[in-house]
């Protein structure tokens, strides 16, 4: 039976909405998709269109690769409120579990804030692997931080620094005329300097022949005069993040699959090994509500980050509440990879409704799993920022209210499931949105909408890609991209759970389902 999970606060009553799977049998009466759907042996059966591409399997995403749970890591200090700015004082105590040594797990230990209220007229910075930052609950009568004070700025900051290179004399070509989008093997031209364990980036580039057949060097002018950026070659280039499992000759196979194909006559692709010493892990932020102080309803000198993440790997954030942040409650930024987000909501945002801001849960890493979050008064929800690489997914997550569209925001972000969302008083959409911002375009290829509901959905086709819709329901719809089984949703009930369910059994989804 699928599950109700509510947080309540005692001002916002609803906080988080979510369900976790369907249990076998409950969703027997649904339709399948005709793309992905279970075969005789109970497997998922992956249908691929005249190019080969399938929908890509999305189960990497999440800390530790998906289907690990969240580990509960032992108290080194423990804090508890004070009068004043307890800023330093936490600071002191994270820089203090940060001189420990790493255990076997690579955890240095937790900060825990007691009950109470905690006021911050700065940020907080996690710059060390291993260090979690506690609290006591997300409610009104948790562990509650106050961001005090004006100055825009992100409250807690968890970031390792930024100094990924390209190992010496690893790059190799991708020889395959054709990468279909779901693929995790492909031939090169050599594999020296390359082994199995090792990281890699798979670079597809942008060339001016792809970027001209899309007419995104076209892109017409605004009525308004406002400033529209043609796409040039070199911008949108898509670096995948990925590892190497197997090699066999020339043949390389990664861990999770591309989500964009490699087509020759476009500039194919390469590969190399990286070196990334900067990138922190096993970081985690849990249990605590965050409150940005304001002076009046579209006040925008406050704090505008709960939280935001950068050159990070295997980390979570998990039941925490951000309340009257300008911005997002949780940002998971470039050169991050395999995060879970899960059991969050961000309530009430101040500012203008206008272009950048409120950005609930907003993505521009890959390997990243959203699930069970919830948004009220936000714009762009559950988004994506520009050439966002995937595999990413927004699971059982619901906005109320919502200001603008879920989806991917603009300029080519690629591979991203929203399975299961629901977006009340907007639209999910996919789209070209031409000279919207400053020329935002191609919004996003390979989006998977699966089972969702909002307002109306817009699902596009751009050139040399697909989206698809499956299984979703609003009163309107448009779009010439893949639709099967509007107004009925289909079985398996999530994608997600059952790709993970298939690629590392029921136990994987027990760990990522049970909540605390």
């Amino acid at each position: 039976m699928r599950f109700l999970r509510v947080l309540f606060s005692a001002v916002a009553c609803l906080a988080l909405v979510g369900h976790a799977f369907a249990q076998p049998g409950q969703d027997s009466d649904r339709p399948t998709s005709a793309l992905v759907y279970a075969g005789g042996d109970g497997a998922l059966v992956y249908e691929p269109d005249e190019n080969g591409d399938t929908i890509p399997d999305f189960s990497n995403c999440g800390y530790m690769g998906g289907g690990v749970r969240i580990p509960d890591v032992p108290v080194k200090v423990t804090l508890r409120p004070a009068e004043g700015d307890d800023g330093a004082r936490i600071q002191a105590a994270i820089d203090e579990v940060a001189e420990l040594p790493l255990d076997a797990q690579g955890f240095r230990g937790a900060v825990l804030l007691t009950r109470g209220t905690y006021e911050i007229a700065g940020t907080l910075r996690m710059a060390e692997s291993g260090i979690v930052l506690r609290g006591e609950g997300q409610g009104e009568d948790g562990t509650v931080l106050i961001a005090a004070g004006t100055g825009q700025r992100t409250l807690i900051s968890i970031a390792g620094e930024d100094n990924r290179t390209e190992a010496p004399e690893t790059r190799h070509a991708i020889t395959d005329s054709y990468v279909p989008v779901g693929a995790r093997s492909f031939h090169v031209d050599g594999t020296p300097g390359l082994k199995v364990g090792d990281a890699i980036i798979v670079r597809r580039p942008s060339t001016h022949e792809w970027i001209h057949y899309l007419g995104m060097d076209r892109i017409p002018a605004r009525r308004d005069g406002g400033k529209v950026t043609q796409w040039r070659p070199g911008s949108k280039d898509l670096p995948f993040d990925r590892v190497i499992t197997a090699i066999e000759g020339k043949k390389v196979t990664i861990d999770a699959p591309l989500c964009n194909a490699l087509e020759r006559k476009y500039g194919g692709g390469y590969i190399y090994k990286y070196d990334f010493p900067g990138r922190i892990e096993q970081v985690g932020v849990e249990y605590i509500r965050g409150v940005s102080e304001f002076k009046h309803e579209t006040d925008e000198d406050h704090a505008w980050n709960f939280i935001g993440l950068r050159a990070v790997a295997n980390a979570w954030v998990r039941q925490v509440t951000a309340v009257h942040f300008g911005y997002s409650a949780v940002g998971v930024s470039r050169r991050c990879k395999w995060i879970t987000v899960e059991d969050c909501a961000c309530l009430d945002p101040v500012s203008k409704i206008a272009g950048s801001r409120r950005y609930s849960f907003a993505l521009t890493g890959e390997l990243t799993l959203v699930q069970r979050c919830y948004a009220r008064h936000g714009r762009h929800d559950f988004v994506m920022h520009s050439v966002v690489p995937g595999p990413n997914a927004f699971l059982d997550c619901t906005a109320e209210q919502a200001h603008s569209d879920t989806g991917p925001h603009h300029r080519w972000s690629t591979g991203t499931l929203f399975d299961n969302v629901r977006v009340q008083g907007h639209a999910i959409n996919v789209r070209n949105r031409g000279n919207s911002g400053t020329g935002h375009g191609w919004a996003g290829a390979q989006m998977v909408f699966w089972n969702c509901t909002a307002d109306s959905i817009t699902c596009q086709r751009p050139p040399t890609a697909q989206n698809w819709a499956i299984g979703c329901s609003s009163e309107k719809r448009s779009g010439d991209g893949y639709w099967e089984s509007f107004g009925q949703p289909v079985r398996p009930w999530s994608l997600y759970l059952a790709q993970l369910r298939d690629r590392l059994g029921p136990e994987a989804v027990a760990n990522i389902s049970d909540a605390k």
